[in-house]
């Protein structure tokens, strides 16, 4: 079984390309997936803080309310 390399101007061949493409998709898809699991600890991050915000300010009211 022969195989035919067809070399390009720089010297590389189109397996090598080939290789080289699929490696960036792949690290490309990889950045991706990271910056949408980092937007959503972002969002985990605020719900929780704002839900604390939330009964922290219910517990002030409650409070003053008593002193009144």
């Amino acid at each position: 079984m022969n195989t035919i390399v067809t070399t390009n101007p720089n010297g590389m061949n189109d397996m090598n390309l080939m290789h080289e493409d699929l490696a960036r998709a792949q690290m490309s898809m990889r950045l991706g997936e990271a910056q949408e699991l980092q937007l959503g600890r972002r969002l985990a991050t605020a719900r929780r803080l704002s839900r604390k915000a939330e009964q922290a300010a219910q517990q002030a009211r409650l409070a003053l309310a008593r002193a009144l």
